[in-house]
């Protein structure tokens, strides 16, 4: 099977640059390992996004995926397993191995874990990395939010709007999230618990309570929830191309120049794994980015040419 681009990853970035790639006439496919839409269908709202001045993350994704699938392939359930580099490069699947000239790699990030006991055995039983997705089981009752980000945030508006009992833990004493997010919670009624950290989520068969740290006063104490929804961060998903010999920074994000080119030829990347900004706005931009770079070195149009 052959093609002449793989995009890895079907969220913002990787949609935006099937979308242009396509229309650019290359032969194109984009691997998704899930359903294509990306980290932000779990966002309970997105107000930042020209053209939507607030719109359900899901809904957004929904719509991305809708525009792409009626330019680009788009295989769906098909982690990539493994990438390797000769003339060309070869993208391994479960089910499929195919040659392409060039990658974009979209894969963007996983969310940061506690790393405290509790979290992995109630995973699933009150402990979730996703308020949209879970926080309907919790309605009316008395929930944590761990994270002081515009994340962290949103899913805590979101939950104190569908009726849940909020308390936000964040370990500095400042929230970073926008002035106009803390404002809503003020408004909403979330309790902050700052500078904290938890240290156990305790629970036999859910989540009974978490033990947390005041850092201030360096004190135990026990906060009674029914659940725990985690907003600390994500880290890259970028070890697919470090294998091949991609340079990443420090925390493992893709370094990429400003046409998204990796210092392996052919070989871009796109969106949130590349760190930067992080939002929905500068992932369809980077990867519409991409897919011009990758137009340039394929095809070798007329403004290219060293003759």
């Amino acid at each position: 099977m052959s093609y002449e681009l793989v995009i890895i990853g079907g969220g913002p970035a990787g949609l935006s640059a099937g979308i242009y790639a396509s229309r650019l006439g290359l032969k194109t496919i984009i691997l998704e390992k899930g359903v294509a839409g990306g980290l932000i269908s779990e966002a309970p709202l997105v107000e930042n996004y020209p053209g939507f001045p607030a719109v359900n993350g899901m809904k957004l994704a929904e719509k991305l995926r809708e525009h792409a699938i009626k330019n680009v392939e788009i295989a769906e359930f098909e982690p990539v397993r493994k990438i390797e580099r000769n003339k060309d490069f070869k993208v391994y699947t479960d089910n499929k191995c195919i040659t392409c000239k060039a990658v974009i790699l979209a894969t963007g990030t996983r969310k940061r874990k506690l790393g405290v006991p509790g979290e992995k055995e109630l995973k699933g039983k009150g402990v979730s990395y996703c308020a949209v997705c879970d926080g309907p089981f919790f309605k009316g009752c008395r929930v944590a939010v761990v994270g002081g980000g515009n994340s962290a945030a949103l899913e805590a508006l979101y939950l104190a709007e569908i009726g849940c009992k909020v308390v936000l833990i964040h370990r500095r004493k400042q929230l970073r999230a926008e002035k106009i997010l803390q404002d809503r919670l003020k408004e909403k009624g979330v309790k902050l618990l700052v500078p904290a950290v938890i240290t156990e989520i305790i629970g036999r068969n859910s989540v009974e309570a978490v033990k947390i740290n005041k850092l201030d006063l360096n004190v135990e104490e026990k906060v009674d929830v029914e659940a725990v929804f985690i907003a600390i961060g994500e880290d890259p998903n970028s070890e697919l191309a470090s294998e091949i010999g991609v340079k990443t920074d420090s925390r493992g994000y893709v370094i990429v120049d400003r046409t998204q080119r990796t210092n392996i030829e052919r070989f871009y990347a796109a969106g949130d794994v590349t760190g930067g900004f992080r939002q929905v706005v500068t992932a369809c931009a980077e990867g519409a980015i991409a897919a011009f770079s990758a137009y340039e070195d394929i095809k070798q149009p007329y403004w290219r040419s060293t003759t």
